[in-house]
């Protein structure tokens, strides 16, 4: 046993990988490495090519400086001993095999040592384009969307779906064909808008698609009723005699909503006007508070939203009770309003009560009449 292992030792011989990727119509250089410890006569290199289910092939042998290809080989390889590294001039994809070394050293006797390395031939790849169905666009909860990674040119690719750079994996709304070369979004949603891009890659080359937005359609959502300056208004806003409001109606959606204004007065309600804004002077409002709703369609989702809105218009000197913003809890407004009635009603009891007395004492003047002691 201790004979054996100090033969082995005395010859090793090293390859970097065993596995290397070599591109169709390129070069491809196969890096070996060998050294022994012991004087030798003759150094043998044999380099052989097996790919099933044929039989392996012999591609050259070098003794010392001689190198002796196999004629049907000799312009595709090349050796210069005593390196022992392999350059196959011009890659085939035919070429993909196993390539074997084997290295013999003469001295006292003969020690062998032998590699494998797998070499695999590509294709590069070209751009991938991504194609979308349908391609005008789907509503959400109505449709669903199939996006398609197509390669022209490339071997053994290998498919990945990004969405907004993050990785795409199988969900709830994402599937995948067998090969990853197919995204299918099912059912769409919102929350399915991104940019998405397919990434195609083999051994030798990656290449990423331009980006693709499917045109999903959604909507309205938060519809809200805003003041000039952006803030959201509650359910009551409140307008000094003489002063105008802009309300401004928005919502989320997918495309852009169509608003519309009602008014509602007498249990009726009456269009107003088309569009996002609304002003509302307080010497057009009827009465002392009307309700105004704001309608937000979507024609694609043929879905619509609507939120009200009253407006009370306050005397003035009773502002100074509206909250930051002319904004009124409806407490507040029927606190302010209670109020004023209040020291109303008791200006008007203690006038009537003056008055009487007052016209008693112009028509009934009073006299003294003075004495003496």
């Amino acid at each position: 046993l201790w004979l054996r292992n100090s033969i082995c030792s005395a010859l090793k011989l090293t390859v970097p990988s065993h596995t290397m990727h070599g591109i169709e119509g390129q070069p491809l250089s196969i890096p070996v490495d060998y050294h022994f410890n012991i004087t030798v006569s003759d150094i043998q290199i044999i380099w052989m090519f097996e790919k099933p289910p044929t039989t392996s092939k012999c591609l050259l042998v070098a003794v010392n400086q001689s190198v002796v290809p196999d004629l049907e080989y000799r312009h595709k390889f090349s050796l210069v001993p005593p390196n022992a590294s392999l350059l196959i001039k011009s890659l085939h994809v035919s070429d993909e095999g196993t390539y074997i070394i084997k290295i013999n050293i003469q001295g006292n006797g003969t020690i062998s040592a032998t590699e494998k390395i797998k070499v695999t031939v590509d294709i590069p790849i070209s751009k991938p384009v991504i194609y979308a169905e349908p391609a005008f666009g789907v509503a959400e909860n109505s449709g669903n969307i199939t996006l398609k990674c197509i390669v022209g040119k490339g071997t053994r690719i290998v498919y990945q779906w990004l969405k907004n750079g993050d990785l795409i994996e199988a969900s709830t709304i994402y599937s995948l064909s067998r090969n990853n070369d197919t995204l299918w979004i099912v059912p769409v949603v919102k929350e399915a808008i991104g940019n998405y891009s397919c990434l195609a890659s083999n051994p030798v080359s990656a290449m990423e698609s331009d980006v693709i937005i499917p045109t999903i359609y959604y909507g309205p959502y938060g519809l809200t009723i805003n003041s000039d300056d952006g803030q959201k208004i509650g359910d009551y806003f409140t307008v000094d005699n003489g002063e105008a409001v802009q309300l401004h109606c928005s919502a989320d959606s997918n495309p852009p909503n169509i608003y519309s204004w009602i008014r509602k007065a007498d249990n009726s309600t009456h269009l107003i006007k088309y569009g996002r804004s609304l002003e509302v002077a307080s010497e057009k409002v009827t009465k002392k508070t009307e309700e105004y709703r704001c309608r937000a369609h979507n024609n694609m989702t043929g879905k619509w939203k609507e939120t009200h809105i009253f407006v009370i218009v306050m005397p003035k000197g009773l502002e100074q009770l509206a909250q930051k913003g002319k904004y009124l809890s409806p407490l507040a407004i029927i606190t302010g309003i209670s109020l004023f009635l209040i020291v109303s009603l008791l200006l008007l009891i203690l006038w009537k009560r003056v008055q009487p007395h007052k016209g008693m004492l112009n028509e009934c003047p009073i006299t003294f009449k003075v004495t003496e002691n």
